[in-house]
């Protein structure tokens, strides 16, 4: 009896942790809700046409967005179901630095065979030091809700599965994030490129043992670069 109890508790618990990885999913697409619809109602078009000044106004606004709602997942982990998500984990092992700089160089050498080159770079010369400052802030903190799409994804299928060496949360995460890109995009390579680097950032989150600041700072890098 008590086992079928505990049972039902960790399928109930996984349920409330995939809710919280999906209202993470769910803060990232409340910036298409401000691209696509509030902001070109306001401004009279579309994104595509918008001002310098008004990208930047876009980006801030939806980096204020995240953090509220990263601060409510935050917030919500600790005090309902005791999952701190700052928690200080066990040291890393030689060859988890090795899959992590491994990780980064995937990343990087894909990202170089998708853009033609270095995406720092070309980002750069494409918008300009302003741009390419708001642009970067808007992508750091686009993967913190990323990383807790991750984060709370693999609690979800840890609590069910009780198998902590897949990285669920990065299946997960490929699969939303590939979809979003097939919708925003219009392309299915890019959706498959989402899906493989969203694997590969569930993939590092592990590497790390599951430290979020090591996480984010290695995701950021897998991102940005």
């Amino acid at each position: 009896m008590k086992g079928e109890v505990l049972k039902m508790n960790q399928k109930k618990r996984g349920f409330d942790y995939l809710l919280l990885s999906l209202t993470a999913f769910g803060g990232l697409g409340i910036e298409m809700l401000y691209a696509y619809l509030i902001e070109p109602m306001v401004y009279g078009k579309q994104m595509q046409e918008w001002s310098q000044m008004q990208s930047i106004i876009h980006w801030t606004l939806t980096c204020i967005t995240w953090g509220l709602v990263a601060i409510y997942l935050h917030r919500t982990s600790k005090k309902d179901y005791g999952f701190d998500l700052l928690k200080r984990k066990d040291s890393m092992r030689v060859w988890q630095y090795v899959a992590v700089i491994l990780s980064i160089i995937l990343s990087i050498y894909s990202s170089y065979r998708s853009w033609g080159g270095f995406k720092v770079a070309i980002e750069f010369e494409r918008k300009g030091a302003l741009l390419f400052t708001f642009q970067y802030i808007y992508y750091a903190f686009e993967i913190v809700l990323v990383l807790l799409i991750i984060v709370f994804a693999q609690k979800a299928f840890e609590e069910w599965f009780h198998n902590k060496k897949i990285p669920y949360g990065g299946i997960i995460c490929g699969f939303t994030w590939g979809l979003v890109h097939i919708i925003t995009k219009g392309s299915v390579i890019i959706g498959l490129e989402g899906l493989l680097l969203g694997f590969m950032l569930g993939a590092a989150y592990l590497f790390v043992n599951r430290d979020i600041k090591k996480a984010y700072l290695v995701l950021l890098f897998m991102f940005i670069l």
